[in-house]
């Protein structure tokens, strides 16, 4: 292969890597201004493009309104620490390695403990119900996890997750809260925000104490397919890369420090 090949494939995969990083500061950043962060605990993370055996995480200890594209290690699928400085969060790597390494459509994986759907996930009955437009382009999307196995220090609860997800792109754990995974930074963050938002309304919904309104059968099943049939694609990109972009924007003049 000519070494001007060579240079350009190398060139080309450093500029991914770099906007993956830079993306996966944002989603942090985001997570404090939406309130879905718990200071210094829970994970985002995201494989390493060009890779199929490690992940970014930020180093321990880092709260999440200080992180930037530059801080993230690259963490192997081992636990070992492959590039970058830092404490290894137990937890993080023990949830997050086997769901990178087992789910394909898990590119990113995003865990908060963020208060409505956390909330959601401590009733006896912590699913979202089909009472409303979001609700359903959620619902549709959702695994569960009912058996709340105590904190997460062994591996073999992060493959157990993954096998519950599955083709899903949203998880909630019973007595614990939700995770999301997706493609892209873009998609695993568009779905944590709108499970928030249904989780809210929900919530809110319930405490009036007033009988819901749960939508009739049919139109919960011609809904599902024209979710899953008819999306439509503006500029040929999909509606969570518009809406990740549009909240970039409002860091960009808000917090650009996370770009360094």
């Amino acid at each position: 292969m000519p070494l001007e090949s060579i240079e350009v494939r190398d060139t080309t995969l450093a500029d991914v890597c770099w906007q993956a990083r830079v993306d996966l500061a944002a989603a942090h950043r985001l997570c404090v201004m939406h309130g879905f962060h718990e200071g210094i605990f829970n994970h985002l993370t995201l494989r390493v493009p060009g890779s199929d055996d490690r992940y970014y995480q930020i180093p321990f200890g880092l709260h999440w309104s200080e992180v930037t594209a530059s801080c993230f290690m690259e963490v192997g699928y081992d636990g070992t620490l492959r590039a970058g400085r830092g404490e290894i969060e137990q937890s993080c790597y023990c949830i997050h390695a086997p769901i990178h390494r087992d789910v394909p459509a898990a590119a990113a994986v995003f865990h908060t403990h963020m208060p409505y759907a956390s909330a959601l996930a401590r009733l006896e009955d912590q699913h979202v119900l089909p009472i409303g437009q979001t609700e359903l382009g959620t619902i549709m999307d959702i695994a569960y996890d009912d058996e709340y196995t105590g904190p997460a220090f062994d591996p073999a609860e992060g493959a157990r997750l993954g096998r519950i997800v599955g083709d899903k792109g949203v998880l909630m754990m019973a007595n614990h809260g939700p995770a999301t995974v997706g493609r892209t930074v873009a998609e695993a963050y568009d779905r944590l925000y709108y499970l928030e938002r249904a989780a809210q309304v929900q919530l809110y919904a319930m405490w009036t104490g007033r009988k819901l309104r749960h939508l009739p059968q049919p139109v919960v099943d011609a809904t599902f397919r024209a979710y899953a049939t008819q999306q439509p694609n503006y500029g040929g990109r999909p509606a969570c890369e518009w809406h990740f972009d549009a909240m970039k924007r409002l860091l960009d003049k808000r917090e650009p420090d996370y770009k360094e």
